[in-house]
């Protein structure tokens, strides 16, 4: 990331409000473009899933994503212009998914967002993927009488590919305080659904069955709840299900049962972690973002713990907890306001650390 300059050489200081920042989220198996304004919010965004392309394989093939977003990319763009009412002339700038992510993927999006950007005279953000979630709580207005989000805070993200616990003392000044050790929490969602014959996407699937399961049929281990810390592991409960799923009768009310003991058992880890992260730091509110935080007994229970224990619960709406365009236009409008674009030339980065990303003022 580096400082942008406007046409005089004088960088956009603080105050400065950028135009219509577009947003290009290509990461993945969706891809998500959206136009975002400060001061005015959302304008437009459009999103799409790949869910039936990858139907048939059990999971996400990266050759077959990456065609995918060549596909749809530019009639999603052309879309969500025409919603928000803006020609490409009215743009302040493009901001993209730079990282993590699948490489092929990444590239699509970062390679049209260059090339506009280079059309267009006009700076071009590579956003950090996990700064997007970080930050979607902030597409939502407060409730009444509340204030508006702000640093400081704990983010828990939880997605396919990460469980991450985060203190943001200030946008851009991050601090990892927990981790995956193995499998991510959605990742330990699709695979459990997987092994009991649920259909892709499994992590929605088993979630969806576990509301008519019993939770006290089965009760299943906490990980690492038991020591002190912040890391999470999930390859030894998903064995635990294994292994009840093999020893049952296999009836649909026990998949049920199980599935709901797996899912209690993933809500009261990240619960338990939560709560220790927000005593660790001192911060009094937490944000959940990411594909699991879409998980309603997540939210549920989050939520009633912030209210006995007297922390607030910040949420995206459940359509931009998953990917979307809607949070990379947002923070590449953060970013734009404070004076930081990225440098020339089409880079991605399928591994990148939240630490590293400078801070914005």
């Amino acid at each position: 990331m580096s400082e942008w300059r406007n046409s005089k050489g004088t960088p956009k200081g603080p105050g400065f409000q950028p135009g219509p920042v577009l947003g290009i989220e290509s990461s993945c198996d969706e891809t998500g473009v959206a136009m975002y304004q400060s001061g005015r919010g959302l304008l437009a965004h459009a999103l799409y899933s790949q869910v039936a392309l990858h139907a048939e394989y059990g999971g996400v093939v990266p050759e077959l994503a990456s065609r995918d977003h060549v596909r749809k990319l530019l009639p999603l763009l052309r879309q969500t212009l025409a919603d928000a009412n803006l020609k490409v002339s009215d743009l302040a700038a493009v901001a993209y998914t730079a990282g993590p992510g699948l490489v092929g993927a990444l590239l699509v999006g970062a390679a049209v967002a260059r090339s506009l950007a280079w059309a267009l005279e006009m700076p071009a953000i590579g956003v950090h993927h996990m700064e997007g979630h970080l930050l979607a709580p902030l597409l939502e207005d407060p409730a009444p009488g509340e204030d508006p989000l702000a640093p400081p805070f704990v983010a828990l993200l939880v997605s396919g590919g990460h469980s991450l616990l985060v203190g943001v003392e200030k946008i851009g000044h991050y601090a990892i305080l927990g981790d995956t050790l193995d499998d991510a929490a959605g990742e330990a969602f699709d695979k459990t659904a997987k092994l009991m014959g649920l259909p892709y996407p499994g992590g929605p699937a088993l979630a969806r069955l576990a509301e008519t399961g019993n939770p006290e049929a089965f009760r299943f281990a906490r990980p690492m709840t038991d020591r002190p810390g912040l890391d999470f592991s999930f390859s030894g409960l998903k064995t635990q299900v294994l292994l009840a799923w093999r020893d049952s009768d296999r009836a649909d009310a026990t998949r049920a049962d199980i599935a709901r003991g797996f899912e209690e058992a993933i809500v009261d880890t990240l619960a338990i972690k939560c709560r220790r992260a927000l005593a660790a730091t001192g911060y009094g509110r937490l944000v959940v973002s990411g594909g699991v935080g879409a998980n309603r007994r997540l939210r549920a229970h989050l939520a009633e713990a912030g209210r006995r224990e007297g922390f607030r619960t910040h949420f995206p709406r459940l359509q931009f907890c998953t990917d979307n365009g809607a949070m990379i236009a947002l923070a590449g409008s953060i970013r734009l306001a404070a004076g930081q674009a990225s440098g020339p030339g089409i880079k991605v980065l399928p591994r990148w650390n939240l630490e590293a990303l400078p801070e914005v003022a």
